[in-house]
């Protein structure tokens, strides 16, 4: 469970609408989803007024900005702030991504931020990812071999390389299993599309020499079978990945290994 680190007698007032800034001309109002496990309100939204002049170009800015000179009970994730990490995903005007690289400039009207839908919240901003990343866990996240260890490395020819793309630039960020029906029904069983994207990375892997195994453990009725190819998952990627088309070259491994 994530500790959050707040300033004492630092109790969140949610719906809560914060004064303007005057003498500013270039205003921004954000609400944002608050809601503290320490409160026995429902979840509302608070509403900000943002000096877009002083403040950064990506939504995240506009987030560290609230914490840092507006309301310091705010709570969410970050970290590089590159894009890579994928700490700060959350929804931004109805759409899952990153919001270090989501520029305000992006959302027409008032900005409006939520937490990943369909998700536990610990605060605010901030999903209970430990079910997600169990998943990903258990499709085996590693090279396994069987031979002896090489003495230098384990070799890749240049073509066999090049199917690992579009694979192991995902950053585990959620975005794309929050987005998907399927892993809002079945959530519990069904593996998502982010696990089921690195499930391939891995089987596709010419190094690799589990592949029966790996495809054994995703012969389920529910792991790999109720993706129904929606495609959110692959639209709302903030890093432009399709795991849809990986669940189906696994569907189709599927089908080629019974002939």
């Amino acid at each position: 469970m994530v500790q959050l680190r707040l300033p004492k007698n630092s109790r969140m007032t949610a719906g809560k609408t914060w004064p303007k800034p005057e003498g500013v001309t270039n205003l921004r109002k954000v609400q944002v989803y608050r809601w503290s496990p320490d409160d026995d309100k429902n979840p509302a939204l608070d509403t900000y007024w943002v000096d877009m002049d002083t403040c950064g170009p990506m939504v995240l800015d506009v987030l560290i900005k609230i914490k840092n000179e507006i309301d310091p009970t705010l709570a969410f994730r970050r970290s590089c702030r590159e894009g890579i990490c994928g700490s700060c995903a959350m929804n931004i005007d109805g759409i899952n991504t990153l919001a270090c690289i989501y520029g305000a400039d992006e959302v027409k009207g008032d900005i409006k931020i939520y937490p990943l839908p369909h998700m536990p919240v610990i605060r605010d901003l901030i999903p209970d990812l430990t079910h997600f990343y169990a998943q990903h866990a258990s499709i085996m996240p590693w090279l396994e071999t069987k031979t002896n260890r090489p003495a230098k490395e384990w070799r890749q020819s240049i073509e066999d390389r090049k199917k690992l793309d579009g694979l192991y630039e995902c950053v585990m960020c959620a975005s794309c299993s929050t987005s998907c029906p399927s892993y809002w029904w079945n959530g519990d069983k069904y593996l998502g599309p982010a696990a089921l994207l690195h499930a391939y990375r891995w089987i596709i892997d010419s190094r690799d020499e589990a592949t029966g195994e790996r495809l054994d453990d995703l012969e389920d009725p529910f792991k790999l079978y109720r993706c129904h190819t929606i495609m959110n998952c692959a639209k709302t990627c903030p890093k432009g990945l399709n795991p849809a088309k990986a669940i189906a070259s696994i569907k189709q491994m599927m089908v080629e290994r019974t002939v």
